[in-house]
């Protein structure tokens, strides 16, 4: 569901607690790249315009609706963007995110995330406020803490059941008859059972198209055999979700699926680009960072950005290609073949040859004063080492979109 351009108040509801105001992105042209103090975070509109408009042609020309996951951006104005191009809903990791973009005028959220009872107060407010926020479960346990919850409020919850279709993390196997239990509990107990969900992140892990077109059919038919099972046992089951960004770009076919959710595509990173799912020339965040200084023997040079701006992912580290805390760009954004940033401490980053060969040109090459872009392993985690982003556009000009952190 669309924004809504003017959202309702969220103290409407006596009841329930006020929720936080969403900070408001920051609109206004600030100054070109030369002039940022660094490191700063930087999304160039361009490619991230492009990531977006590639995500959704695909899901919808594969028909089905994309329900953009937002932790990523975490970011108002980037979520509106995604919306605008066609997604319906949104996705999130945290109550904060469906706090903040519901404040925003999103009233459509999935929280796929298993639920802790004791966030559900916080659940319960936004949906009294009027956000039809669904829930996640995938244990008796968890299902028993939502029926309580409701019982005791008075209220039905909208819970989806998260299913195990690659051994990588959460869910109940969609052949297991724990799977009919929880969904015959959560109907019965009078929660709302709106379907199953499920994440193939294990295509993280995979490198080649055959691979990925093969767990994305993997994740398709095993998430909709769930929904077969629930169904022949005479449960509702009118969602199907699935998602992962390397599946969604890799899916063949999506048939018995009612929605795909996918996140990191909005930016990419250099995870994605050695899964095989996009080039380093299409990732849309990188860290803008200074050179400090050189160790010319060893043939470094030393920046302000280290793994407090970077993030410690190493992602990228058993991967085809070691990219260090990441690659390195020039100041318009060009990666400069063979130079990653291949150490880091918590605010000084190394920038040498990948190889390992030193470079005694070093200091020629990236001298005192220089502006570089180092593109990151994991988009998601790097961006949020960071209070705002830098927009830049065509012209070079920045703008300054905030983001906001915490669960």
């Amino acid at each position: 569901m669309a924004p809504a351009s003017d959202p309702s108040p969220a103290s409407t509801d006596a009841a329930c607690v006020i929720l936080p105001a969403a900070k408001t992105p920051t609109m206004t042209p600030t100054m070109t790249l030369d002039g940022i103090e660094t490191p700063a975070a930087l999304i160039d509109r361009t490619l991230m315009m492009r990531n977006i408009g590639t995500m959704q042609s695909r899901i919808t020309a594969l028909g089905t609706r994309l329900r953009p996951h937002i932790k990523t951006s975490k970011c108002i104005e980037v979520g509106r963007l995604q919306q605008q191009a066609g997604g319906r809903g949104i996705t999130v990791s945290t109550l904060k995110e469906a706090e903040e973009y519901f404040a925003a005028g999103f009233d459509d959220i999935l929280y796929a995330v298993g639920i802790a009872p004791q966030k559900l107060d916080r659940v319960l407010r936004l949906r009294r406020a009027g956000c039809r926020l669904v829930i996640l479960v995938d244990s008796l346990a968890g299902a028993d803490a939502v029926i309580d919850k409701g019982r005791a409020e008075t209220h039905a919850f909208e819970v989806m059941i998260e299913v195990d279709t690659d051994g990588h993390r959460s869910g109940v196997a969609p052949d297991d008859d724990l799977l009919i239990e929880i969904g015959t509990k959560l109907d019965r107990g009078g929660a709302i059972l709106t379907g199953v969900l499920t994440h193939a992140g294990s295509s993280y892990g995979l490198s080649t198209p055959e691979a990925l077109q093969q767990m994305a059919e993997q994740e398709r038919s095993r998430c909709v055999r769930a929904a077969s099972r629930l169904r022949a046992a005479g449960l509702p089951c009118l969602e199907v979700s699935i998602g992962s960004t390397p599946t969604a770009l890799s899916a063949q076919t999506l048939d018995g699926v009612t929605e795909v959710r996918a996140g990191v595509y909005v930016f990419f990173d250099l995870v994605m680009a050695n899964v095989g799912v996009c080039r380093p020339q299409d990732i849309a965040l990188s860290v803008l960072a200074t050179v400090i200084g050189h160790q010319t023997d060893k043939g470094w040079a030393i920046v302000d950005a280290g793994w407090m701006a970077m993030s410690r992912d190493r992602g990228t580290q058993a991967q085809a290609v070691d990219y260090g805390y990441g690659a390195v760009c020039d100041l318009a954004g060009a990666l400069v073949d063979g130079y990653v940033m291949s150490g880091a401490n918590q605010e000084h980053g190394i920038v040498a040859r990948r190889d390992g060969v030193p470079d005694r040109e070093i200091a020629q090459r990236f001298p005192i004063g220089a502006r570089l872009r180092i593109l990151p392993n994991h988009a998601c985690a790097t961006a949020t080492q960071f209070d705002a982003y830098q927009v830049v556009d065509g012209d070079g000009a920045t703008r300054i979109w905030s983001r906001f952190h915490g669960w």
